[in-house]
């Protein structure tokens, strides 16, 4: 007979919270991830795509949080609605490079940098600040100025 051995101290609701927590992103070390520099210029090429309305909101879900994603969606709808209003329409997609590209790491498992991005007949700077959660970069922040 086998018997398992449970805390009384320990109540559903702690084992939830527990179990939460576990299944949460869990962060990583630099050590684990790869060169920061690649994802952050990748992001700031589809980032300035998708306001552009080149590539859908959709493929950039799985390298941004939540809040991140939601903020590029509600960019990416005001500028559709933009060119709507002003009867532009998209007859060849616009070119864009990416430029020079600084990064810095404040401190493991965290990677800062921004892109100089030709968009059209601008240059813009997009900022995207990464965070290594499971096992790879996730951008916690990204700003297209």
């Amino acid at each position: 007979m086998v018997t398992t051995a449970t805390s009384s101290s320990e109540s559903p609701r702690h084992n939830a919270s527990r179990a939460r927590e576990f299944f949460d992103p869990q962060p990583t070390p630099r050590v684990e991830l790869p060169n920061p520099r690649e994802t952050i210029e990748r992001l700031a090429l589809i980032g300035c795509e998708i306001i552009a309305g080149i590539r859908p909101v959709e493929q950039i879900g799985r390298w941004v949080t939540e809040d991140v994603y939601r903020v590029i969606a509600e960019r990416s709808i005001v500028a559709r609605r933009k060119r709507v209003a002003h009867a532009e329409t998209i007859q060849s997609a616009p070119l864009i490079f990416v430029g020079l590209t600084v990064v810095t790491e404040p401190r493991d498992g965290v990677a800062e940098g921004v892109s100089l991005v030709r968009f059209g007949q601008r240059t813009r700077a997009v900022c995207v600040r990464l965070e290594g959660l499971d096992h790879r970069w996730r951008a916690s922040a990204l700003a297209l100025l």
